[in-house]
């Protein structure tokens, strides 16, 4: 299962650093690739992962998420 999230405020590398890592941290969550150019994340998941748990932790991290596919 993947997601694709859309992710505002992204500017650096530090800043696709932080989403990274803010996702992998979560629980079934098996790979993240952060484009800084498309200003998204894809996700692969081994289990579901509610879109407000996903939006929460790069809210935490300091982004806002645009929508979820």
């Amino acid at each position: 299962m993947k997601k694709t999230i859309f992710i505002e405020g992204m500017a650096c590398g530090h800043c696709k650093k932080a989403v990274e890592k803010a996702l992998q941290d979560l629980d079934g969550v098996t790979s993240v690739e952060v484009s800084l150019q498309d200003q998204k994340a894809l996700v692969h998941l081994e289990k579901d992962i509610s879109n407000s748990t996903l939006q929460a932790v790069i809210k935490d991290a300091g982004y806002e998420v645009i929508k979820i596919q």
